[in-house]
């Protein structure tokens, strides 16, 4: 008896969705890999050395006292009258306290310290006369004593 033969069909690969995948990771990867920087790109200032004629010492933060009358006092001196809102003798000092500082490769910092009963505004008006100078490092002190 003969047996019948049957053909078998050789299996297809469908290959179509395996080339799609591969160019969507490649395009994945081509777009992530434009946002990484390589170490020679990256900025670095690196510590210099300033020449100077003779030494500077200062302070490393200065510490305004506002009192509860309205005065401002820097350093023991007081600046501006207390009803004055402008403010410009503490705005040429720290301008001068800032470029001092940027001359020593340092960063202006400000503290302002005001007592319990000060003002809000008056606070403003010192913060303002600091943003002037351009003395952007200003923090508040704890307490008004």
């Amino acid at each position: 008896m003969k047996l019948p033969t049957y053909e078998v069909d050789e299996p297809d690969i469908n290959v179509s969705s395996l080339i799609d995948m591969v160019f969507l990771l490649l395009a994945f990867f081509i777009a992530t890999a434009s946002l990484v920087r390589s170490e020679a790109d990256l900025g670095i200032r690196l510590p210099g050395m300033l020449a100077q004629a003779q030494s500077v010492d200062m302070a490393d933060e200065q510490v305004i006292e506002v009192r509860e009358t309205g005065r401002v006092v820097l350093n023991g001196l007081e600046f501006d009258a207390p009803d004055s809102v402008d403010l410009p003798q503490l705005v040429s000092t720290l301008t001068r306290y800032r470029m001092a500082s940027s001359a020593a490769k340092a960063e202006p910092m400000v503290t302002l310290q005001g007592d319990d009963a000060t003002k809000h505004q008056r606070m403003i008006d010192v913060m303002n006369a600091c943003a002037r100078a351009g003395i952007k490092n200003v923090t508040f002190a704890a307490g008004g004593e």
